[in-house]
């Protein structure tokens, strides 16, 4: 389910779920750092890269070096990304975190000690979700 929600956001919007989480947080500031994305997201410094590189391309966002620190990259939402973001469909994960919350706490308990017993049971404590978050190259041009 989670993959046809992906296909269908890369469809729609062009984006992929790790784009779209990009771009949301940048809406929350005038500019962000990478490393800042990287801790947001959860998501590996290379990955975030690598967004950051397709994001710029497509002018979605604009990216410059910090004037103290040449090793730092500010990254800034263009208008075009926040048309991309108005076009975009409601993101699996948001109809998720809204139907779980509304959950009685007592349910809630249970799914988390559910899925945590299942995440030992898979050792994978550390598992690095990016390149399974990666659905593939999209069928549409860029915006």
């Amino acid at each position: 389910m989670t993959e046809l929600a992906s296909k269908r956001l890369a469809r729609t919007a062009g984006l992929t779920p790790s784009q779209l989480s990009v771009l949301r947080i940048l809406t929350e500031f005038p500019e962000v750092s990478a490393g800042y994305l990287a801790e947001a997201t959860q998501l590996k410094h290379a990955t975030i890269t690598s967004l950051i590189d397709k994001l710029e391309a497509r002018g979605l966002i604009s990216r410059r070096k910090c004037d103290e620190d040449k090793r730092r990259v500010w990254l800034r939402l263009l208008p075009d990304g926040k048309a991309a973001l108005a076009d975009a469909p409601d993101p699996l994960h948001q109809i998720f975190s809204e139907r779980f919350n509304a959950l009685p706490d007592w349910q809630q308990a249970m799914l988390i000690a559910s899925l945590e017993q299942v995440t030992n049971l898979l050792d994978a404590e550390n598992l690095d979700a990016a390149p399974v978050l990666h659905v593939g190259e999209l069928d549409k041009e860029p915006l």
